[in-house]
C-alpha cells in the first residue's frame, strides 16, 4: 500500500505517556477545565494566542514563533523548526479551526508525574466530553492545550499547541503536528482494514493497521478520550503474542544468527506506509556488518510473517547498540527475497 504522511514529534516540557491509560478515582489529579468551563476572557485569550501561533506556523515563520515561546523552548528550537519544515506543504494556505481547548492548572505540582482529568467522568471512566492528560516533569504553572484542525489542498492536519501562562500572555510551550490521513486514508479506513485482517486470521496485519488507525485518531500521545480508550480496549484483543512489547524482546531466527527484536510497528516513510523493525546489535558503527544484519533481519521477518508483503510497501530495519546508536536500512517489499 502506498501512503503519504509525516509523524514528526517535538516537545521540550513533556515526556508522553500512554494515551490509553484509564481514569481512576483513586489517583490524585490536578485541576483541569474544558473550554465550556472557562470564563469568556480566558477562553478568548487562549483561542486568540493559539490562532496567532497557527498563523505563524502556516507562514513558516519560525522566527516569530521562537520569539513567542517560553525561554526553555526558545533556547532549543530545532525540533519546532524541523516540524514546520516537514509540514510546510501541509500547512501552506490552510485554515486553522479550534476544535477544543483545556486549561491545566499545575501551579502547585509536587510529583514528577501529573494527571489531569477534564470534564465529567462517569463510574466507568471517560464520557463523551471528557479528556485526560498524563504529563511528566511539569514545571509549576498554568497551561492550556489547544487542538486545531488545519485543512489545505494536501488534506487535513491535526495541529496541537501547549501554551504556558506568563505575566502578560500565553506563550508557546509545545507544538505537535500530525497528518490525519495517509495516502488519502483516515483513521476509520485503517481501523476497518484492521478488523477485516482480524476476521481473516491475519493477526499481525490487524495489529499493525490498528496501531496506525489509533495514531491517526489521536492528536496527542499524552491525551486520552472516550474514543481513544475504547480503541485501546479493542486493540488488546489483537496483540500478537510473538511481537516485542513492554520491554520484552522476541527472538527472530535468520540464516546465520538469531536477532532480538525490540520493536515492530508501522510508520509512514516518504510516500509509503512501511513496517519498522528494531533489534539489538553489538556495534551499529560497523556499517558494513550493520547493513548485512539489517538485510538478514528484513528477510527473516518477511519469511516468518508473509502476510505483511501485501500490507506494507517496504521494511525499515534498524540495529540499535547498547550506546543507543543505530543504523537503518530501507528496502522496498519487492526487493526483499
Amino acid at each position: 500500500m502506498k501512503a503519504a504522511s509525516s509523524n514528526h514529534w517535538c516537545s521540550v516540557l513533556w515526556i508522553a505517556l500512554s494515551a490509553s491509560a484509564l481514569f481512576s478515582a483513586n489517583i490524585a489529579a490536578q485541576t483541569c477545565q474544558t473550554s465550556a468551563e472557562l470564563d469568556d476572557a480566558t477562553r478568548t485569550a487562549v483561542t486568540t494566542a493559539a490562532q496567532r501561533y497557527f498563523g505563524m506556523a502556516a507562514r513558516s515563520d519560525a522566527a516569530s514563533l521562537r520569539q513567542s515561546s517560553i525561554p526553555s523552548l526558545a533556547a532549543d528550537f530545532t525540533g519546532i523548526e524541523a516540524t514546520l519544515k516537514d509540514h510546510q506543504q501541509d500547512l501552506g494556505g490552510s485554515q486553522g479551526t479550534v476544535k477544543s481547548s483545556f486549561l491545566l492548572d499545575a501551579s502547585t505540582v509536587t510529583d514528577p508525574h501529573e494527571e489531569f482529568y477534564c470534564g465529567v467522568f462517569g463510574k466507568n471512566g471517560q464520557t463523551a466530553n471528557s479528556a485526560a492528560f498524563y504529563l511528566d516533569n511539569l514545571p509549576p504553572a498554568k497551561y492550556s492545550v489547544v487542538l486545531l484542525d488545519a485543512t489545505s489542498p494536501k488534506g487535513r492536519v491535526m495541529f496541537s499547541e501547549v501554551l504556558e501562562r506568563t505575566d502578560t500572555d500565553w506563550k508557546l510551550g509545545g507544538l505537535y503536528i500530525k497528518a490525519a490521513q495517509i495516502g488519502g486514508h483516515d483513521s476509520d479506513w485503517f481501523l476497518t482494514r484492521a478488523r477485516q485482517y482480524k476476521a481473516s486470521g491475519q493477526m499481525h496485519d490487524a495489529w499493525f493497521y490498528f496501531l496506525e488507525g489509533r495514531s491517526l485518531a489521536s492528536p496527542l500521545s499524552f491525551m486520552s478520550t472516550l474514543a481513544s480508550d475504547r480503541l485501546y480496549d479493542e486493540s488488546q484483543t489483537m496483540v500478537p503474542a510473538d511481537m516485542p512489547a513492554g520491554g520484552k524482546t522476541v527472538d527472530l531466527p535468520a540464516a546465520t544468527a538469531t536477532y532480538k527484536l525490540t520493536a515492530v510497528f508501522p510508520e509512514a516513510v516518504g510516500n509509503d506506509l512501511d513496517l519498522i523493525v528494531k533489534y539489538q546489535t553489538a556495534n551499529a558503527a560497523n556499517t558494513n556488518q550493520a547493513y548485512a544484519d539489517n538485510v538478514a533481519v528484513m528477510k527473516a521477518l518477511v519469511t516468518k510473517y508473509p502476510e505483511v508483503r501485501d500490507a506494507f510497501a517496504g521494511v525499515v530495519a534498524r540495529g540499535v547498540d547498547s550506546s543507543g546508536r543505530d543504523y537503518g536500512t530501507l528496502l522496498a517489499m519487492k526487493d526483499i527475497r
